[in-house]
Order: C-alpha cells, then structure tokens, then sequence
C-alpha cells in the first residue's frame, strides 16, 4: 500500500465509558508510520516526511521483527524515570542529548502484503499483536487499560501520563481525518500553537526574550499570549536560529499586540506548550515552552479546535 495521512483523535473534555470501546495510553511524542519493504523500514511523520535517519535505531528493530511486509502506525517517543512519555524529553533528544526514542505502535495498517485500513480495529489490534510483542527494545504495543474509561482516565491521572485514547474496537482505519471513532482526553493542557513573532532579550537571557503565539481563526492568525519560560540555553539557541530567518516587517496577527520591540517572523513554526488555562479575553494563562514541532502544519493550530 501507499503512505497514507494518520487518522487523527477528537478532543473531548471528560472521561466516559460505552459499550465496544477500548482505552489506550496517550503517548506524548511525534506521530510515526512506519513501512517495512522486503526487509528494509521507512519512518514517515505525520506530513509523510522520511525520518527514518532520526530513528535509526527503531528502524532496525522494525526490521528485525518477524514476518513480512507491514505498515503500523504509532508514536516515537522518549521516557522519564518513571516510564512517562514526554515531549520536552523528545526535543532534548533533538538537540544533542544521548536520549534513547522508543516506537509505540498502537495500530496495524497491513500485514504480509493485505491491507487492513478496511478493516474493524480488533481484527487489526491481533494482527499488530502477533507482529509486535507487548514490551522489548525500542519497538512495543501500546499500553491499554482495563476496565471503564473513567478508571482508565483515572489511572492516567494517577500516573502521570498525558491521558487516555478511547476506540471503537468496530470503527475502521480514516486516513487523514480527524475522527470520532478515536476520541482523546487530556489530564493536563498541552497543545500547539503558531510562532508569530518574539520579544528582544533581557537581563542574562541570551537570543530572544518570550514567544508571541496564535491560533488561526479562519484565514487570520488570532494572538493568544506570550511565552516565556520552559527554555533552555540549547533551546533559546537553537529558536533563535531558526527564527532569524523568517524575520518579516509586517506583524502576521490580525489584531497586533501591544508589546515595544518584537521581531515579527513568517508563521511556519509549531510550538508545543503547557498551559494553566484560558483567560476570559481568548489568552494562555502561565504558559510553558516544551518544544518546537517538525510533525504539524501552522494552518492545522486552529482557533475552533483549541484545547479548552
């Protein structure tokens, strides 16, 4: 089969239990496709970008898994101490440190050369199951929780992880669509926003001093807030030279903030945040900087799917 669009999850804001639905870890990383071809894998990210040269080490375990040819779909990510996926784990790897990636693989979209896009997740959950095994080296399953959602958002919560996905075991594979056979819950605010521009450094700070980000709202980029901490040294370095170059005269949000001395930049980055909450006049309140995403279109930050 050719390289398909992922299907995508539907943000809903609690946790809720029906009947055919399972419960799946939410895994905080970069969504990856994986191909294996006559022995030899091929890592996509969600644009269908080749990564496979940032995940050389997965790529081999993928190759050295039995069977055929396959397609899987699931997320690259990194481990804390306490086996929690985190982003900000993800970008420091990025940027030099010795972190090791693990592939979590949550869905299986051929087996030995048939296509299972057609097909209900169950029938795909076994297929992946008796390709993948459950935990070992860097490829694994993805962890699914017993019981009804709400005890599996529960134990997220208790856990630490970013929340649950809950699947119809009936639903099919929709490539590229956002769906509602796939629906997420979140324990905690994390989303991702459009850089638009940044404020001039202060004190010892070195590059630049916050963010200023927005969400689309339609065709103009709508100004959610400023960010100004979560930055590491390597971090402020490494925005700093990607942002010099997308320098701009014209401010890209609809409505300009009030800030004195900001460096307006094309809107072409992706930031990841963490957030407290929304303000009443459409604003982030105690924003946090967790990183800079490679895997998301700008135009895809939207106003009308913000996390609430």
């Amino acid at each position: 089969m050719k390289p398909v669009e992922p299907m995508l999850a539907t943000l809903v804001q609690e946790p809720f239990d029906r009947p055919g639905w399972v419960y799946e870890e939410k895994y905080d990383g970069d969504r990856t496709l994986a191909y294996r071809r006559r022995g030899r894998v091929r890592l996509l990210s969600r644009s269908l970008k080749d990564v496979t040269a940032s995940f050389e080490a997965i790529a081999r375990a993928l190759e050295a898994l039995p069977g055929g040819d396959f397609a899987l779909d699931g997320e690259v990510v990194v481990l804390d101490a306490d086996g929690v996926s985190r982003f900000q784990l993800l970008q420091r790897r990025a940027l030099g440190d010795p972190l090791a990636p693990l592939y979590v693989v949550f869905d299986c979209l051929e087996r030995d050369g048939s296509g299972l896009v057609g097909r209900p997740l169950r029938e795909r959950r076994k297929a992946l199951e008796a390709i993948v095994p459950a935990k070992a080296g860097a490829v694994r399953r993805s962890r699914r929780v017993s019981g009804d959602g709400v005890a599996a958002f529960r134990t997220a919560t208790e856990l630490g992880w970013e929340g649950i996905v809950a699947k119809d075991e009936a639903s099919l594979y929709e490539p590229g669509r956002r769906s509602k056979s796939w629906l997420k819950v979140k324990t905690r605010r994390q989303s991702e926003f459009v850089v638009g521009g940044y404020t001039p450094p202060r004190g010892g700070r070195a590059h630049f001093g916050a963010l200023l980000v927005g969400l689309y709202d339609g065709a103009a980029l709508r100004f959610t807030g400023k960010v100004g901490t979560g930055f590491t040294r390597e971090t402020l370095a490494d925005l700093g030279r990607k942002m010099r170059p997308l320098a701009i005269e014209r401010c890209p949000f609809a409505a300009p903030p009030g800030d004195k001395g900001v460096t307006w930049v094309e809107p072409r980055l992706v930031a990841e945040l963490g957030f407290a909450e929304w303000t009443d006049d459409g604003k982030l309140r105690h924003p946090v900087f967790l990183g800079l995403r490679d895997d998301k279109d700008p135009r895809d930050c939207t106003w009308a799917e913000r996390e609430r």
